[in-house]
C-alpha cells in the first residue's frame, strides 16, 4: 500500500516534490555556508598562528648599528628577524605605495614569522633577483608566480632617517616573484600589497638601504619562548643588557587581539546571516510541507475509512517529503562544498593559511541530518495534527482583541475583516499562515532599521576625526632620533603667523615603561595657546607632575582619572597622576588609543634634553579655514621635501568599512524575507478566504470593498511591523554600533538615522499596499456564484 501510494503521489505531486528538493538544497547551502565560513573565520587566525610561529614583540630602538646578535643570546629569546626601516619604490607596476621593511639579515623567515606558502616558493636567499608577494599583491595588480617587478631603489643621500618625502632616482632592479605568501606581520601590516625582497638585495645595494654611513635603522620581530607572559622578564633583561629603558617594545598581541575582536565581529554577522536564512527557510519550506501534508491527509481519508491505521497514513504523507529531504540535503551539502571556495569572508579572509575548498564535516553532516529530520518530523506532526483534528472535530480558534475592538467601534467591513486576515489564523483547510507574516513583518524593518542606524555610527565616524582623537588638521614631520630637521620653534612660528592657523604645537616622542607595558608619551609645547588632546572623561595635563592616557594604555596598565602611575625612562622612574583618558595623536610607533600626552615640563622629568625618538609639529586652523590652502601657502617657506601635510586616517577606519557591508546584508536579506513573508500571507487568505469573500459578495460586499479587505490585511500587517520592529531596531543598532566601537576603538558617539526612521513607516506601508494589488484584483475576479456551488 505504501509503494502504490508513493506511486500516485509521485504522479500527482511529483513536479511539487522536485521544487521542495531544489528550496531545501538553496536553503541548507546557504545555511550551512554561513555557518561554516563563521567557524572557519572563527578559526584563521589560530591556524595561521600554528604554522607561522608569529612574533610575539617588535623591538624598535631606531639605533644605527644596533647588534642584534646579542638579543638573539638571551635566554628568553626564540628567534629574530630584523628588517630595515626603509624601502623601495615600484615602477612597473606603478604604483604610489613604496615596498617596506626588506629583511635585516639571512634570519628572515627562520623561527619566527615563517610563511604559509600559497603558490610557488620561498626566494634563493642568495639571488637579488627574486622575490616574494603577498595575497593583496596579487589582487591589487595582478601579477602572480612567474611575472616580473620593477623596482627602483634610493641613492644613498635619499634613504635613511633624515632623507624627508623625495622620490627615489637610485638603480632599477627588475625581479621575478617566485612566491605568494602570507604571515601574521603581513597579514595585519598589508594594506596595500606587498613585496619581500630577499637578502641578498640588501647585502648588495646596503648603502641604498642604510644610508652612505649605515645610518639607517634596522628593528626586529623576536619570538620569545614563553610568549606574551614573558615580555615583563624580557623588558628587564633588555633594559639590562643595552642600558636604556626608552626602547620602544610593541605587544604584537594587541594587534592580534583586535583583529581577532574584529573576526569574532564579522563572523557574529555571518552567523545572525546563517540564522536569518535558517528562519526564512523553516517559514517557506514549513509552508509548503503543511499545504503538502493537508492535501495528502484529505486524500488519506478514504484509505482511513477502509482500515489504514494512524501509524500508515502517517508514514505514508511523510515519504515524499523524506525522499524531497535527503535529495535538497545532498544537494546542499554539495553547494555548499562549492561555495566554501570563496570562505572565510572578510578580514578572516586575509588570515586564513588554506584558501580554498574546505569540508566541514561536522557542520555538514549535521546540517544534512538535522534538515531531513526536521522536514520529516514536521510533516508527521502535521499530519498527526490533522489526523487528530478531524477526529475530534473543530475546535475553536483563537481571537484578536483588535478585531474584537475594531468590531465594536463600528469599523467598515472591509476594515474589520482584512483585520481578521492580518491577526487571526483560522483553523483547518482556511487557516492562514498570520503569525510567520507578522513576525517577518517585524523582523524585516528591525533589520533595516538597525542596518541604517549602524551606517550612520560608521559614516559619522568617518567624517568626524574626532571620534578618533584627531583634532588637529596638519601635521608636519620635524625630527628623529633626537636631530630635528632645522629650527623646529622658528619653523613652527612661521606656521603660527599665518592669520589661518589656530594652534601650532611641537610634539616630542619618547618611550617610557609602565611595568610591562611600553607608554609612548607625547610631549607638547604650544607655540600660542595650548593644545589639547581629544578627552572621554577628566582633563588635559597640567603642570609637569600630570599625564593624559590613551584609553588602551590606561586600560593596559590598570589606572583610571585620578590614580598615581609610575613611569620609567632613561632619568628614572617618576610618578605622575592621571589627569584624564582619551585618544592621542597617532604616530609612527603608536595609534591613537596608546601612549599619553605630558606637558614640556613632564617629557624633561623623563627624557635628557635633546632626547626624542621623533619630532611633530600639529597644527589647527581656525573654523571655516581650509587645511590644503593653509598648507599650500604656508609649504612654500619649508624646503623641498618637508612641510605641512594632512594626517593619515587610521588603519581601523578602513577595518571599519570592511565590516559596513555586512549587517547591510543581513537587513536586505531580511526585508526580502519579511516582503516574501507578506507577500505570501495576502495570496494565501485570498485562496483559502475564497468561500467567506463570496459570501461577503453574496451579501452586498463591492468590488472595491474586497480589494479593500486586501489592502487593510496588507496594511496591519505593515503598521505592526512598524510598531514593534522600528524601536527594537533602534536599540540593535545602537547596541552594533557600540560594539565596533569599542573593537575598533572609537568614542561612540549614538549613531541617529533620521533619513532611515522618516521614511521607514511611508515605504512600509507603500511597500506592503503594492504587494497587495494583484492579491486584490483576484479578490473580485472569482465568480460567486460558481464559489458558493463547490462549497
Amino acid at each position: 500500500m505504501t509503494g502504490m501510494w508513493l506511486r500516485l503521489e509521485w504522479r500527482r505531486r511529483g513536479r511539487s516534490a522536485v521544487v521542495l528538493a531544489l528550496m531545501i538544497a538553496f536553503a541548507l547551502a546557504t545555511v550551512l555556508t554561513a555557518v561554516a565560513g563563521a567557524r572557519r573565520g572563527l578559526s584563521a587566525y589560530e591556524r595561521l598562528a600554528v604554522v607561522t610561529k608569529p612574533a610575539t614583540i617588535t623591538v624598535l630602538p631606531n639605533d644605527p648599528g644596533f647588534d642584534w646578535d646579542r638579543v638573539r643570546a638571551m635566554p628568553e629569546v626564540e628567534a629574530v628577524g630584523t628588517f630595515v626601516v626603509s624601502g623601495f619604490a615600484l615602477e612597473d607596476p606603478a604604483t604610489a605605495v613604496a615596498g617596506g621593511m626588506p629583511p635585516g639579515d639571512d634570519q628572515v623567515f627562520i623561527g619566527t614569522e615563517v610563511p604559509v606558502l600559497l603558490a610557488g616558493r620561498l626566494f634563493d636567499r642568495s639571488r637579488i633577483d627574486e622575490v616574494v608577494v603577498s595575497p593583496k599583491f596579487v589582487e591589487l595588480h595582478g601579477r602572480g608566480v612567474g611575472d616580473r617587478v620593477t623596482m627602483r631603489l634610493g641613492r644613498p643621500e635619499e634613504v635613511g632617517p633624515t632623507a624627508g618625502d623625495v622620490p627615489f632616482t637610485g638603480p632599477r632592479v627588475e625581479a621575478t616573484i617566485v612566491g605568494v605568501i602570507r604571515t601574521p606581520w603581513w597579514t595585519i601590516n598589508d594594506g596595500q600589497g606587498g613585496v619581500m625582497v630577499s637578502p641578498a638585495l640588501v647585502r648588495r645595494y646596503e648603502p641604498n638601504f642604510l644610508g652612505a654611513h649605515r645610518e639607517g635603522y634596522v628593528n626586529a620581530l623576536v619570538r620569545l619562548r614563553g610568549g606574551a607572559g614573558q615580555i615583563e622578564a624580557f623588558k628587564k633583561s633588555f633594559a639590562a643588557l643595552t642600558g636604556r629603558s626608552d626602547i620602544d617594545i610593541w605587544d604584537n598581541s594587541d594587534s592580534q587581539h583586535r583583529l581577532a575582536r574584529l573576526i569574532a565581529f564579522e563572523s557574529a554577522c555571518l552567523l545572525a546571516f546563517g540564522l536569518a536564512a535558517f528562519v526564512a527557510a523553516v517559514v517557506l519550506i514549513g509552508q509548503s510541507v503543511a499545504r503538502y501534508t493537508a492535501v495528502a491527509e484529505a486524500r488519506l481519508r478514504t484509505l482511513r475509512a477502509v482500515g489504514m491505521t494512524p501509524r500508515q497514513a502517517i508514514g505514508a504523507a511523510t515519504l515524499l517529503p523524506l525522499l524531497a529531504a535527503l535529495a535538497g540535503a545532498a544537494f546542499g551539502v554539495a553547494a555548499a562544498l562549492v561555495a566554501s571556495r570563496w570562505t572565510p569572508m572578510g578580514t578572516a579572509s586575509a588570515v586564513e593559511p588554506t584558501p580554498g575548498f574546505d569540508a566541514d564535516w561536522p557542520v555538514l553532516g549535521l546540517g544534512a541530518a538535522l534538515t531531513v529530520l526536521l522536514v520529516t518530523g514536521g510533516a508527521a506532526v502535521l499530519t498527526w495534527l490533522a489526523l487528530r483534528a478531524a477526529g475530534a472535530g473543530r475546535r475553536s480558534e483563537d481571537r484578536s482583541a483588535v478585531v474584537a475592538a475594531a468590531a465594536r467601534l463600528g469599523m467598515p467591513v472591509p476594515v474589520v475583516v482584512g483585520a481578521r486576515f492580518a491577526l487571526e489564523r483560522g483553523r483547518g483547510p482556511d487557516a492562514l499562515p498570520v503569525r510567520p507574516a507578522l513576525l517577518s513583518a517585524v523582523v524585516g524593518v528591525l533589520g533595516v532599521i538597525a542596518a541604517f542606524m549602524f551606517s550612520s555610527g560608521v559614516d559619522d565616524a568617518g567624517s568626524n576625526p574626532l571620534r578618533y582623537g584627531q583634532n588637529f588638521q596638519l601635521t608636519a614631520f620635524l625630527g628623529i632620533g633626537g636631530q630635528s630637521f632645522g629650527d623646529p620653534e622658528a619653523l613652527l612660528g612661521q606656521v603660527a603667523a599665518d592669520p589661518e592657523v589656530d594652534t601650532a604645537t611641537v610634539a616630542t616622542i619618547g618611550v617610557a615603561q609602565a611595568g610591562a607595558t611600553s607608554v609612548t608619551l607625547w610631549g607638547v609645547r604650544s607655540h600660542d595657546h595650548p593644545w589639547e588632546p581629544v578627552l572621554s572623561e577628566g582633563a588635559a595635563p597640567r603642570g609637569d607632575r600630570e599625564i593624559m592616557l590613551a584609553i588602551g594604555s590606561a586600560r593596559h596598565i590598570g589606572v583610571g582619572v585620578g590614580d598615581d602611575l609610575t613611569l620609567t625612562g632613561p632619568l628614572g622612574p617618576q610618578t605622575f597622576r592621571v589627569s584624564g583618558l582619551g585618544f592621542i595623536p597617532a604616530g609612527p610607533h603608536n595609534g591613537y588609543e596608546e601612549g599619553g600626552v605630558v606637558g614640556d615640563a613632564g617629557y624633561d622629568r623623563l627624557f635628557p634634553p635633546g632626547q626624542f625618538k621623533f619630532m611633530f609639529g600639529l597644527v589647527t586652523v581656525k573654523d571655516g579655514a581650509d587645511p590644503l590652502e593653509v598648507m599650500a601657502r604656508v609649504n612654500t617657506g619649508f624646503p623641498p621635501g618637508q612641510g605641512l601635510f594632512p594626517p593619515d586616517p587610521p588603519e581601523q577606519l578602513a577595518q571599519m568599512r570592511v565590516v559596513e557591508p555586512l549587517p547591510i546584508a543581513l537587513a536586505v536579506f531580511l526585508g526580502l524575507l519579511a516582503l516574501g513573508a507578506v507577500a505570501h500571507a495576502l495570496v494565501t487568505a485570498v485562496r483559502r478566504r475564497g468561500h467567506e469573500m463570496a459570501v461577503l459578495r453574496a451579501c452586498g460586499l463591492t468590488g472595491g470593498q474586497a480589494r479593500g479587505v486586501v489592502l487593510t490585511q496588507a496594511t496591519v500587517l505593515a503598521l505592526t511591523g512598524l510598531l514593534f520592529g522600528v524601536p527594537l531596531g533602534f536599540v540593535v543598532g545602537r547596541a552594533l554600533w557600540g560594539v565596533v566601537a569599542d573593537t575598533m576603538p572609537f568614542f561612540y558617539h549614538p549613531p541617529l538615522a533620521v533619513l532611515a526612521l522618516l521614511l521607514i513607516g511611508p515605504v512600509t506601508l507603500l511597500a506592503a499596499n503594492l504587494l497587495a494589488v494583484w492579491p486584490a484584483r483576484l479578490s473580485t475576479r472569482s465568480r460567486v456564484g460558481h464559489v458558493l456551488r463547490t462549497e
